[in-house]
């Protein structure tokens, strides 16, 4: 079975072109299916059965498991028996038409307008560090893109006398614009403190860290998590919380659910929808807090 995981796994980075992330997710998921069918039920993955999987979503479940881990699980789980069949592996899908119970969308956290602008004030363009951190925080703000999209941006992916990045994501190119002031504060980390980092004059990535070496995810995580405890805002924030904004404050102020959908790289507009039902209830609580009537 070993060769059909490795042969799915190549499927959905080179067919399906999904995200390292995903494809770390959906291993996982195998890989510890697999594992609990040889401890537990002396079973090999291709002969597993409807009641094997329902034993094991009860097992997850009684270790503490949250649903939406396995409600993931189920669903890794299922595209992977759906390429086994295809592959004339098994004759049928064992996690076919198992449903978990359903889980409760939680809303993402956004900050204010008012905590954008503290926590994108907080770096000084005092140092070359300084200008580097102004620029990726207003970056992140300024398109929404994911961290990992972020931190793989090449100098050659920004368009400043145009005012755009070009954006890549599991094989897909988007453009999205800048405002004037993400654009000011690339121009003065490229020209002023950029070209000081960087070490070798081939390496094309945006933004690079004290070695002059593509800045990593954990490495920006640990920047936004500084910025966060110099700026005294209390809400938990990540990368994510930052694209988040983003989009709930275009919505706010009336940008369209596609425009904001095709900026976002989302490939399903279901996805962009829940950014509706989070201002909607900010609007919902604004008002029951400020009518003398309600």
């Amino acid at each position: 079975m070993q060769d059909y995981i490795g042969a799915f796994e190549r499927h959905l980075r080179d067919d399906k072109k999904r995200s390292e992330n995903t494809l770390l997710s959906y291993m996982r998921d195998i890989n510890q299916f697999r594992r609990y069918l040889a401890d537990r039920e002396r079973v090999e993955l291709k002969d597993a059965g409807r009641e094997h999987v329902k034993a094991y979503m009860d097992a997850m479940t009684s270790q503490g498991k949250s649903q939406s881990t396995v409600t993931r699980s189920m669903a890794s789980l299922k595209c992977f028996y759906r390429y086994l069949n295809d592959m004339g592996v098994t004759a049928a899908n064992p996690v076919k038409n198992i449903a978990p119970q359903k889980v409760e969308r939680k809303l993402p956290q956004v900050l204010t307008s008012k905590e954008v602008d503290l926590l994108l004030g907080q770096p000084k363009c005092t140092d070359l560090k300084g200008y580097r951190d102004r620029a990726m925080l207003e970056l992140l703000y300024a398109t929404g893109i994911r961290v990992s999209e972020l931190v793989s941006l090449n100098i050659s992916d920004i368009n400043l006398s145009a005012s755009f990045i070009r954006c890549r994501n599991a094989g897909k190119e988007r453009i999205v614009p800048l405002y004037p002031a993400a654009v000011r504060s690339l121009s003065d980390y490229i020209l002023l403190a950029r070209v000081k980092m960087v070490r070798d004059t081939s390496q094309e990535a945006l933004f690079v860290n004290l070695s002059g070496e593509r800045m990593s995810r954990q490495g920006f995580w640990k920047i936004i998590k500084h910025y966060q405890e110099s700026s005294n805002i209390r809400k938990q924030i990540t990368p994510h919380t930052l694209r988040h904004s983003f989009a709930a404050h275009l919505l706010e102020n009336g940008a369209d659910l596609r425009s904001i959908q095709e900026m976002l790289g989302h490939s399903d507009i279901s996805s962009t929808q829940v950014y509706v039902t989070l201002v909607n209830k900010r609007l919902k609580d604004v008002y029951n807090r400020a009518h003398p009537r309600a």
